[in-house]
């Protein structure tokens, strides 16, 4: 199975080849290591791997947590394929998806960011969600200015983005794993970004919803 493991280590040298050492011994193949923070004398690093599903994820943990200063995060799976660019594909296809741009969006938004469900909203209503999401997902009450990071209902970590031109927002959450990184909201952030400036955006989405 594919898992992401979010961890805290010293940073200083040999701290992940370490890790990387407790991984092997566990049989896990790393495939990628995503710096999400350094300074201080400590690092965050998000690391992709390949691990026998015969392999406890507790267990694993244990093992990781045998290494002097290391703390682990959280351990979830994750279907972003390694080594890819998706963000570039997904943009790909959501400039050719015609009236199905935003629901491209949302169906994709869960790969991209190893998450559960995406749904958009306006106001107290759902309009679109992804095949994951609950049928009773609660709406946040307000919409911040900017996308933001935050813990719903049940530990549920989202990103509540809005999207001004649409008047409409956005909520990315998971149940599994830590809260969303900032990094992961300024990934978020330029995502929607570029979306919100595709010429067709706009006018695709208002045809959609007036169906």
């Amino acid at each position: 199975m594919l898992l992401r493991v979010r961890l805290a280590l010293p940073d200083r040298p040999g701290s992940l080849a370490q890790v990387t050492k407790v991984l092997g011994v566990a049989g896990a193949d790393i495939t990628q290591v995503t710096v999400l923070d350094r300074g201080a004398g400590s690092a965050v690093d998000d690391i992709t791997i390949f691990c026998p599903e015969s392999t406890p994820r507790q267990a694993l943990v244990k093992s990781l947590e045998t290494v002097e200063g290391v703390a682990v995060e959280g351990i979830w799976t994750t279907r972003e394929a390694p080594g890819t660019y998706p963000e570039l594909e997904i943009l790909k296809y959501i400039t050719t998806a015609g009236d199905r741009a935003l629901t491209t969006l949302v169906d994709s938004l869960p790969v991209l960011f190893s998450a559960d469900w995406a749904a958009t909203t306006s106001g107290d209503r759902v309009l679109y969600a992804s095949w994951r999401a609950p049928k009773d997902l609660t709406v946040p009450e307000q919409t911040p200015s900017r996308p933001t990071a935050l813990t719903l209902e049940d530990d549920l970590h989202a990103i509540h983005a809005p999207l001004p031109p649409l008047a409409l927002s956005l909520i990315l959450a998971r149940s599994e794993g830590p809260a969303f990184h900032r990094i992961e909201v300024h990934r978020l952030t330029r995502i929607l970004e570029i979306f919100l400036s595709l010429p067709a955006t706009e006018r695709s989405v208002t045809r959609q919803l007036r169906k």
